[in-house]
């Protein structure tokens, strides 16, 4: 896991204090394959609040990426359908027309994608991108759109923002490209932003100001952040909720902290115990057996029993995400049985605010 400490932890009182800024229903998402039509997500159900940080994690292939794209409605070719609904600020993003979706994408909702060098367009300039998403979503001329992205370039940490606004994408640094992309997602001050793998290949020390820099526009402006990842660190280091998936499906839903030192389904305490850790450890660091099910191929009941040492009689009927007290839910028939181990020592991190290794 990444180094630090959790971010200060709000989840609950985000959610009670505040209706929720989104609430995905029972989401399910289709695509059309050479074999047929497949279900990639099932009944996804979670909410975020305005200011909240909410981590979505997962194996590859577990559905978070996909999960984020639908609430922008920017899905693949192959997409076949869609169920449930995907209210944002009371209306459903589901049953908008696609001029409202044009409407709300850049505005209200922003996403910073995984490869800025994909994301931005190599013939034109950094500084030409960034305002032209502010004038495509107000009013305002080139000479005010240009200061307002010379002030956001200053904002997310670019050094000398009046040279580097006319560089094209390709003068610049992997961080920098990254810095330019939250730039763009943050012009017109979205409420919500999707975040998917910011930092993937970035070095540590940069991966770490990009993070502090997410938390701190968080906090500031009181922004939601959904952030896509597979890395438990950066989940740890910069959100006060963790969302686990796996095969298409929320299976844990939970207070960073008590997600990190309790875990309450298997497969999150499973990640949580194959990670690398710094300490002196004896034999083989654990690892999770078998395969995540194919998409052609998913089990009855709990998709993870077939890799799952607590599996037993009845994990094969259907589930659903469970209440488990205190704004958790978990979707395992015996959580309130198993006593599941996580990454973090609860005595240490209750005496002193800091977190510690096992």
């Amino acid at each position: 896991m990444g180094a630090g400490e959790p971010a200060q932890r709000g989840a609950e009182g985000a959610r009670e204090g505040a209706r929720p800024l989104l609430q995905v229903r029972g989401l399910g998402i289709r695509f059309k394959t050479t074999h047929g039509v497949w279900q990639a997500t099932r009944k996804i159900d979670f909410d975020i609040a305005p200011g909240e940080r909410v981590g979505i994690v997962g194996e590859s292939g577990c559905g978070k990426t996909i999960t984020g794209l639908s609430i922008l409605r920017l899905l693949p070719g192959n997409f076949a359908g869609l169920d449930g609904k995907i209210l944002f600020d009371g209306v459903d993003l589901a049953s908008c027309s696609a001029r409202q979706m044009r409407a709300i994408r850049g505005k209200r909702i922003a996403m910073i994608f995984q490869e800025p060098m994909s994301a931005l367009d190599p013939v034109f300039t950094v500084g030409h991108q960034i305002a032209e998403t502010l004038r495509v979503h107000s009013d305002i001329g080139y000479e005010e759109a240009r200061a307002k992205t010379l002030e956001m370039l200053r904002r997310v940490g670019i050094a000398s923002p009046e040279r580097r606004i006319d560089d094209y994408p390709h003068q610049l640094s992997g961080g920098m490209r990254q810095r330019v992309m939250i730039a763009a997602s943050l012009i017109c001050g979205p409420q919500l932003l999707i975040a998917d793998e910011p930092t993937t290949a970035l070095d540590v020390t940069v991966q770490a100001q990009i993070l502090e820099l997410l938390r701190d526009i968080s906090e500031t402006s009181h922004t939601a952040l959904m952030l896509i990842t597979h890395d438990l660190g950066v989940v740890a280091e910069t959100c006060t909720r963790m969302i686990t998936m796996y095969a298409g499906e929320v299976i844990e839903d939970a207070a960073v902290d008590e997600a990190l030192v309790r875990p309450l389904h298997p497969y999150t305490s499973g990640l949580l115990r194959s990670l690398p850790h710094l300490s002196p450890r004896h034999g083989r660091l654990p690892s999770i057996p078998g395969r995540v099910p194919s998409i052609t191929d998913m089990p009855n009941g709990c998709r993870f029993r077939a890799r799952c040492a607590h599996a037993a009689k009845g994990c094969e009927a259907e589930q659903t995400l469970q209440d488990a007290g205190g704004g958790r839910r978990v979707r395992c028939w015996r959580f309130a049985e198993l006593n599941l181990p996580g990454a973090l020592h609860p005595p240490e991190t209750a005496a002193t605010g800091r977190v510690a290794r096992q």
